[in-house]
Protein backbone atom coordinates (compact mmCIF):
# COMPACT_ATOMS: atom_id res chain seq x y z
CA UNK A 1 0.00 0.00 0.00
CA UNK A 2 1.76 3.12 -1.08
CA UNK A 3 1.18 6.51 0.97
CA UNK A 4 -0.59 8.33 -1.88
CA UNK A 5 -3.62 5.48 -2.31
CA UNK A 6 -5.05 6.28 1.08
CA UNK A 7 -4.28 10.07 1.28
CA UNK A 8 -6.55 10.07 -2.81
CA UNK A 9 -8.85 8.09 -1.64
CA UNK A 10 -10.41 10.60 0.84
CA UNK A 11 -9.67 13.55 -1.89
CA UNK A 12 -6.97 14.91 -1.22
CA UNK A 13 -5.06 15.90 -4.49
CA UNK A 14 -1.32 17.69 -4.88
CA UNK A 15 -2.72 20.90 -5.63
CA UNK A 16 -4.64 21.31 -2.93
CA UNK A 17 -2.00 20.38 -0.39
CA UNK A 18 0.51 22.70 -1.81
CA UNK A 19 -2.22 25.13 -1.96
CA UNK A 20 -3.02 24.88 1.98
CA UNK A 21 0.45 25.26 2.50
CA UNK A 22 0.83 28.45 0.79
CA UNK A 23 -2.67 29.71 2.57
CA UNK A 24 -0.64 28.82 5.62
CA UNK A 25 2.45 30.88 4.94
CA UNK A 26 0.26 33.63 4.17
CA UNK A 27 -1.88 33.11 7.81
CA UNK A 28 0.87 33.27 9.54
CA UNK A 29 1.55 36.75 8.38
CA UNK A 30 -1.53 38.06 9.03
CA UNK A 31 -1.26 36.79 12.51
CA UNK A 32 2.04 38.11 13.05
CA UNK A 33 0.85 41.25 11.27
CA UNK A 34 -2.02 41.13 14.29
CA UNK A 35 0.41 40.29 17.25
CA UNK A 36 1.21 43.69 16.81
CA UNK A 37 -1.56 45.15 17.24
CA UNK A 38 -2.11 43.58 20.45
CA UNK A 39 -0.89 44.88 23.96
CA UNK A 40 2.25 43.32 25.46
CA UNK A 41 0.82 40.92 27.57
CA UNK A 42 -1.04 39.21 24.45
CA UNK A 43 1.96 39.89 22.23
CA UNK A 44 3.98 37.03 22.86
CA UNK A 45 1.23 34.34 22.60
CA UNK A 46 -0.11 35.85 19.42
CA UNK A 47 3.71 35.86 17.79
CA UNK A 48 4.16 32.14 18.80
CA UNK A 49 0.95 31.25 17.20
CA UNK A 50 1.73 32.85 14.53
CA UNK A 51 5.09 30.64 13.89
CA UNK A 52 3.43 27.48 14.60
CA UNK A 53 1.00 28.10 11.86
CA UNK A 54 4.44 28.95 9.78
CA UNK A 55 5.70 25.71 10.81
CA UNK A 56 2.79 23.52 8.95
CA UNK A 57 3.93 25.03 5.79
CA UNK A 58 7.27 22.79 4.74
CA UNK A 59 5.53 19.49 6.11
CA UNK A 60 2.11 20.41 3.87
CA UNK A 61 4.28 21.17 0.94
CA UNK A 62 6.16 17.36 1.26
CA UNK A 63 2.92 15.89 1.38
CA UNK A 64 1.95 17.58 -1.80
CA UNK A 65 4.56 16.05 -3.25
CA UNK A 66 4.33 12.87 -1.71
CA UNK A 67 0.85 12.74 -3.47
CA UNK A 68 2.07 14.10 -6.81
CA UNK A 69 4.71 11.00 -6.71
CA UNK A 70 1.40 8.67 -7.04
CA UNK A 71 -0.73 11.04 -9.22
Amino acid sequence: MSLGSPLQRVGLRSGAVQAVSLASVGLSLALWIRAKTVDQDERDNAERLAIFIGLWAPTLWQIGDAIREYE
